[in-house]
């Protein structure tokens, strides 16, 4: 291929030269990714339903709102959002979250520390000094699917 004769003929042949260049590049480097069979960055989310014990829902809330949500942010887990259901009986005894982590390893070690933390048994003392803020606990950890808004 010779250049044209023209200045801005060059200019224009080189700006596509340098475009055509940069796209084939990129394309080679998602080519390299499949072949290499590289994960991008993969999260594990982990869903909690708390059955609530009769008449300790505004504890439990106030205990989230007050203390944990801060608690698990300086234990290195983000927390997704938290709900309770609109509908009785659920509404007055159901309380549902989701955690994001990096891996289910780093959750395990993650709840693990929080668990221990020092700030954490003294809130949870107090706030149950009037008995269990919750009967039992289920939890899910969970993989995105490839359609999922979340990865």
């Amino acid at each position: 291929m010779s250049l044209p004769d023209e200045p801005l003929s060059v200019l224009n042949y080189m700006k596509t030269y340098y475009v055509i260049s940069f796209l084939c590049g990129a394309a080679l480097m998602v080519g390299f990714d499949a072949l290499s069979g590289s994960n991008p960055s993969h999260h594990v989310y982990e869903l909690r339903l708390y059955y609530v014990n009769q008449g300790k829902m505004d504890s439990l809330v106030a205990r989230f709102g007050d203390h944990t949500d801060a608690l698990f942010k300086r234990h290195n887990m983000k927390s997704i959002g938290y709900w309770v259901p609109e509908d009785a009986p659920s509404s007055q005894n159901l309380f549902v979250y989701i955690l994001e982590h990096p891996s289910r390893e780093e959750a395990e070690k993650d709840w693990a520390a929080f668990q221990a933390d020092p700030e954490w048994q003294k809130v949870k003392a107090e706030s149950e000094a009037n008995g269990k803020l919750v009967d039992h606990i289920d939890r899910y950890f969970m993989d995105p699917t490839t359609f999922s808004a979340r990865k």
